[in-house]
């Protein structure tokens, strides 16, 4: 795993720093995880048409995905809808225009029995990547039982790819992340899924989304309309055949046999509508209600729907 990181820490620079060059209209850039539910785009290959092509870069994090973003660097590339919300807070021209994946999220715990509920975290040092679902789902865990993130359990800031190794050698407690490193803890025999967090229906399960800029879609809407369909295509494909995605998916460094019960947590995504939407908003809700932003986006200009309505029609057999 610590392998994967180290390419996946040095491609993210690349990313900032190299691609900057320009790019024909004819070629797409990509960022996404490397990760079984962020596996879409490395498929996108499959339904460009003659003489198109797309370069994927992984990243370790929403945060420099979504620099990369706005830097240029990128053409389009997922992001938890949790860091979406923050960006639009922020002012920033992002634009989610479709979804990437559902679930995904589990809390693990030492194996060692110290930890048996949730309120058992309390003096307990936690680990989290900020700006993701995974943390909101952490607070609002933490909050439902009666804790104080920072006040009652230390939040630890660890990249999903270390959470394994910092958890095995006792350097935090507990980490809240998403597939497949919960499952690895489990099957290498250092971790124990406390619980799989998720919120009420009033926000459900989604998770993350693809992101472009707004000059994208100003620019070149037929290009994002391209990639949209795509990933259709691609998440499409996936669901169909489970085999193709898991020898991708274990070509990441993930064994077979931890990403079959990965798998069962995770949930393959491109829709969205009015409903998700509203969901959206909800988290938004939760998310200042938790303290981690001053104040709701603009939904309206922070999600676009036009292009998983076209992808709908142009699936359409």
């Amino acid at each position: 795993m610590r392998t994967i990181a180290c390419l996946t820490v040095t491609l993210a620079v690349l990313a900032t720093f190299i691609l900057s060059t320009p790019v024909r209209a004819d070629q797409y850039r990509v960022g996404t995880w490397k990760t079984a539910q962020t596996i879409q785009p490395f498929f996108y290959k499959d339904f460009l048409r003659q003489g198109e092509s797309v370069t994927v870069f992984p990243f370790s994090n929403p945060a420099d995905q979504k620099t990369a973003l706005l830097a240029g660097s990128l053409d389009m590339t997922g992001t938890t809808l949790a860091h979406a919300i923050q960006s639009a807070v922020m002012g920033q021209p992002v634009v989610v225009v479709a979804a990437l994946c559902n679930k995904s999220s589990a809390l693990v715990v030492r194996k060692d029995g110290t930890v048996r509920q949730v309120v058992d975290l309390r003096g307990k040092k936690i680990g989290y990547v900020p700006g993701t679902m995974h943390e909101i789902l952490l607070r609002e865990t933490l909050s439902r039982n009666g804790l104080a993130a920072g006040r009652d359990a230390t939040l630890v800031r660890v990249d999903f790819f270390d959470m394994g190794t910092a958890l095995a050698q006792g350097a935090i407690d507990a980490f809240l992340s998403g597939e497949p490193f919960p499952s690895v803890a489990v099957a290498q025999g250092y971790g124990r899924i406390l619980a799989y967090p998720y919120f009420d229906e009033s926000v459900g399960t989604i998770n993350a989304g693809m992101l472009v800029t707004r000059a994208m879609i100003d620019k070149h809407p037929e290009k994002v309309q391209h990639l949209v369909t795509s990933h259709a295509r691609a998440t499409e494909l996936l669901r169909r055949d489970r085999d193709r995605w898991l020898k991708e998916a274990e070509s990441f460094g993930t064994p077979r046999a931890v990403l079959e019960q990965a798998t069962t947590n995770i949930e393959l995504a491109w829709r969205m509508d009015a409903d998700f939407v509203r969901k959206a908003k909800n988290l938004g809700e939760r998310m200042q209600a938790l303290g981690v932003i001053a104040r709701q986006p603009d939904y309206d200009g922070l999600f676009d729907l036009r292009f998983v309505t076209r992808a709908e029609k142009d699936l359409r057999p």
